[in-house]
């Protein structure tokens, strides 16, 4: 990915929005054709949109809360917050949908059903499907005019994108199409050799979609809440800008960390040229900083230290007579 930061938080808050209310109007109707048919599938596929229902809920408290600025009390902000709500999102999704279908597709193989009239079962899912569908393409705008405008693919952008609430709504709504052609794909055999085997297959083939996603955006939260840094390229780009200083002669070390979609943190080591004053050093410090942060709008805090290059992978010495010199 590369320098510049995601745009504000209203894009992924309508996303979010638009999911949740598609979401929990399709549960409702999925459960009631569910009841008539007979069909664990759809049953399975209701608890599916209420886990997605409840992700979303989670998604738009997340965005709620990491919006907050920071302050005394926690001085670099609170986009943590965001992937704690995402990783419980994840957990309800795992629970409230993977492990209900997996276990009721299980229940009906081992002891059959009773096939109702899918009719209302058809309906429903081919409704369904348009929300979903209109739901996802929401998600993917958002997230296709955030990757041409960093230049990447798009499904670079979803692998690495720090925004998990656009990442979410794109993977549960994609899983939830594909969830709702295997229900229809589960009640068609049924009808064809009037077993309810297949049905119960559906919803074994459901629940472990819905516990793959599950897996892939919590280990995708766990990654951030544990600390990820910049993409290599921008770490390296950071790098260069520093070294392109005509006071430095070097950065021995230089450390980053995302701390939200819109938010990250650099800190560097930095060798200077021994001819300077600790005057010259600390305005150089502060120039580098400006210039960071305006070739790289998502870096909101950048702290330098100057420090001896003899003192890179060696042993613990003492700080210079010169004060060390931070920006921001």
């Amino acid at each position: 990915m590369t320098d510049q930061a995601p745009r504000g938080g209203g894009e992924s808050t309508t996303t979010v929005i638009v999911a949740a209310v598609a979401n929990l109007g399709i549960a409702l109707a999925k459960a009631v054709a569910g009841v008539i048919s007979g069909s664990s599938a759809m049953l399975s596929e209701a608890a599916h949109s209420v886990a997605d229902t409840v992700t979303e809920l989670m998604l738009l408290i997340s965005l709620k809360a990491s919006d907050r600025p920071a302050d005394e009390e926690h001085p670099l902000g609170y986009g943590g917050a965001r992937y704690i709500w995402a990783l419980l999102a994840s957990v309800a999704t795992f629970v409230g949908g993977g492990v209900f279908a997996v276990y009721d597709g299980i229940h009906t193989l081992t002891h059959g059903e009773d096939l109702g009239d899918p009719l209302v079962s058809y309906l429903v899912l081919a409704v369904a499907f348009v929300l979903e569908g209109y739901s996802l393409r929401t998600g993917l705008k958002q997230a296709r005019g955030e990757a041409d405008r960093l230049g990447v693919h798009i499904r670079r952008y979803l692998r690495h994108t720090p925004d998990t609430a656009v990442k979410a709504v794109v993977m549960e709504d994609s899983a939830a199409l594909v969830g709702l052609l295997l229900a229809a794909a589960g009640l068609f055999a049924g009808q064809l050799t009037g077993s309810g085997v297949w049905d119960g297959v559906a919803s074994l083939c459901i629940g472990v979609l819905l516990v793959y996603v599950a897996w892939v955006l919590g280990h995708a939260n766990s990654e951030l809440l544990i600390g990820r840094p910049l993409p290599p390229e921008m770490r390296a780009a950071v790098r260069a800008e520093l070294r392109a200083d005509p006071h430095v002669v070097d950065v021995i070390e230089l450390t980053t960390l995302l701390q939200g979609p819109r938010e990250a943190l650099v800190a560097a080591k930095v060798d200077f040229r021994d001819m300077y004053s600790a005057a010259d050093i600390e305005r150089a410090c502060d120039a580098m900083a400006r210039r960071v942060q305006e070739r790289f709008p998502a870096v909101r805090r950048v702290y330098l230290d100057p420090t001896p290059g003899s003192a890179a992978g060696g042993p613990a010495q003492e700080p210079p007579e010169s004060p060390a010199a931070s920006s921001r």
